[in-house]
C-alpha cells in the first residue's frame, strides 16, 4: 500500500471492516479486534492512527510486529493468522495488519496468563465490536466447513415463526420462544437452523440479535 493509498483509505474513516488504533494498546484490546474482523467479513486494522483519524505513527514497528503475532497465537482461540505490512512516510510508520474472515470461526478471546478467564467471541457490527450472543456463536459454529451436514424438517414451530416474519420485520430469541412456548436454548437452535438453510438470517446491532426473512 502507498502513502497515497493509506491517506485515501484513512479518509473513509472506521467502518465494519476498518478500524484505528494510535499504539498497542494491550494485547486483550488488539485481540479483540482482530478476533471481531475474523470472526465476521474481515477486515483492516491500522496502528498508528488516531480515532479521528489523524496519522500519528508508531515507535518501533519491530515492537508491534512482535505483539501482534504473540496476540494472534495466544490470546485469540483458535490461532487467527494475519497478514502484515508498514507504510512509511516523513519518518511516519502506520503498521497495518490484514485479517480474512475466518472458517475456522468463532474465535473467542482468552488470556493465557488466566485460564480460568471466560472466553468470549467477538464479531463486528459497524464501526465497533461487540460480544456475540449464544445464537451467533452457534451459527458461526454451525458453518464450519467440520460442522454436521444440515438435516431440516419444517414442523409447527418453524412454520409459527415463518408466518410470525412475514407479518413482522424481526424476531428475537425470547420473543419466538415465548410465542411457541418452548425454551431459550430451543428457540435459538431452531432459528439458526433456518438461518443455516438460508431461510431467515441472523443479525447483530450493539445490544442483542434479531432474525429476519431472508
Amino acid at each position: 500500500m502507498t502513502w497515497y493509498e493509506l491517506r485515501e483509505l484513512v479518509s473513509e474513516g472506521e467502518s465494519s471492516t476498518l478500524e484505528f488504533k494510535r499504539k498497542f494498546t494491550s494485547y486483550e484490546k488488539i485481540a479483540k479486534e482482530i478476533i471481531a474482523f475474523a470472526n465476521t467479513k474481515g477486515g483492516t486494522l491500522l496502528i498508528g492512527v488516531d480515532d479521528n483519524g489523524k496519522i500519528k505513527g508508531i515507535e518501533s514497528e519491530k515492537s508491534v510486529e512482535g505483539e501482534i503475532i504473540h496476540t494472534c497465537g495466544f490470546y485469540c482461540e483458535p490461532p487467527i493468522s494475519v497478514d502484515v505490512e508498514i507504510v512509511s512516510h516523513k519518518k511516519k510508520d502506520v503498521f497495518i495488519v490484514y485479517v480474512e474472515e475466518s472458517n475456522l470461526k468463532p474465535h473467542y478471546a482468552v488470556n493465557p496468563d488466566n485460564p480460568s478467564e471466560a472466553s468470549v467471541a467477538y464479531i463486528r457490527v459497524q464501526a465497533a465490536s461487540v460480544q456475540a450472543g449464544k445464537s451467533m456463536e452457534r451459527f458461526m459454529r454451525m458453518n464450519r466447513p467440520d460442522s454436521e451436514p444440515l438435516t431440516l424438517s419444517v414442523g409447527k414451530h418453524e412454520r409459527r415463526v415463518l408466518e410470525y416474519l412475514e407479518q413482522n420485520e424481526r424476531v428475537t430469541v425470547p420473543e419466538f420462544a415465548d410465542m411457541s412456548n418452548i425454551s431459550l436454548r430451543r428457540a435459538s437452535r431452531l432459528l439458526v437452523r433456518l438461518a443455516r438453510a438460508g431461510i431467515v438470517a441472523i443479525h447483530a446491532d450493539q445490544s442483542h440479535e434479531y432474525f429476519t426473512l431472508y
